[in-house]
């Protein structure tokens, strides 16, 4: 029976799992982007396994760094931890990563989704919204408002032929 067993599997022995989140953890911390993308299941188990390492790298101690090498074990990825992104993580209180849903992959239909770092992704970052103008939807108010515009525009085009005439007729006897 799986009483009191919370976490994902992902059919591995308990070694496999291990390295293939740290793997993954080390892939995020250190591509460009901070996103990879992944199956759903392994997504939502490398959240579990990288947040508490973010929250670690907040606190910049000889220990937090030893404590977060012994899950990485990469050198490069524990200083791009400490240095880069709990900079960009400081005053955030948890929620460091996102999975968006992909889909299904092609071979197999299995879920994929891609898990990123909240803070380094530019197109999702809050930003002041421009106040958008708004407009209706509805035909009807849109083709009278544009029927009334055309004869206006068509009387203003007469007026001005109406008095560029007489203009060039009083200067038509002086050329003369």
């Amino acid at each position: 029976m799986r009483h009191n067993k919370k976490f994902n599997h992902l059919g591995r022995t308990a070694s496999h799992r291990n390295a293939m989140l740290a793997n993954m953890a080390v892939s995020l911390i250190l591509s460009e982007h901070k996103r990879i993308t992944t199956t759903l299941a392994k997504a939502k188990a490398l959240k579990k396994y990288v947040e508490p390492l973010i929250t670690r790298s907040k606190d910049d101690t000889t220990n937090s760094r030893r404590v977060v090498f012994r899950y990485l074990q990469n050198k490069y990825a524990v200083t791009e931890l400490f240095k880069e992104v709990a900079a960009k993580v400081a005053d955030r209180p948890g929620g460091y990563t996102r999975i968006i849903k992909l889909g299904t992959r092609q071979g197999d239909a299995a879920p994929i989704a891609f898990i990123e770092l909240v803070d380094f992704d530019e197109n999702m970052a809050k930003a002041p919204k421009a106040s958008a103008k708004k407009t209706r939807r509805s035909r009807k108010s849109a083709a009278p408002k544009a029927a009334e515009e055309a004869p206006k525009t068509e009387n203003a085009q007469e007026t001005q032929a109406e008095t560029a005439a007489p203009a060039e007729a009083t200067e038509a006897p002086k050329a003369e």
